[in-house]
């Protein structure tokens, strides 16, 4: 097992989450966004629909939440590595992570979402065979206890 990091902040701004996606994001990352009625796909760029009621960021460093709450944004961050984010606030300190194996459903298979998309860096629809995504499983130390699984990518 490896040290893990949680941190949590609340009251963010559409704005000031769009600033932290800027400052985390990297060129392996993906998002998936959130809506009462649809859903973004697995984008290489972040979608149209953002800031959504929710989404994710995640790349194989970390993974950003968000979502909304009244007229603001919380946002979760589970990281490999430690962060430094004004604003944030670690949630416990014996977190330990592994990564595991995620897979994805073809898209000419009759199971939800059929219509699923995957979106690459231009926008064009990319097969799902081709995406290198993981699960991340952060586990608290002194349970053993699995509170989160994030996405990553698999390197």
């Amino acid at each position: 097992m490896n040290k893990g990091f949680v941190y949590v902040r609340s009251g963010l701004s559409r704005d000031e989450v769009k600033e932290l996606l800027d400052k985390l994001a990297t060129e392996e990352s993906y998002y998936f966004v959130r809506s009462p009625h649809a859903v973004s796909g697995i984008c290489m760029n972040l979608p149209q629909e953002f800031p959504g009621f929710e989404g994710q960021m995640f790349n194989a460093d970390r993974e950003l939440r968000w979502k909304k709450q009244g007229s603001a944004y919380q946002a979760l961050l589970l990281s490999r590595v430690e962060a430094d984010l004004e604003g944030f606030e670690p949630i416990g300190e014996n977190w330990e992570w592994c990564d595991r194996t995620a897979y994805f459903h073809p898209l000419d298979e009759p199971k939800f979402p059929k219509t699923f998309v995957y979106k690459g860096r231009k926008n064009e629809n990319i097969v799902s065979n081709n995406i290198s995504i993981g699960q991340r499983y952060f586990q608290e130390k002194r349970t053993a206890t699995v509170h989160f699984v994030a996405l990553t990518v698999r390197s």
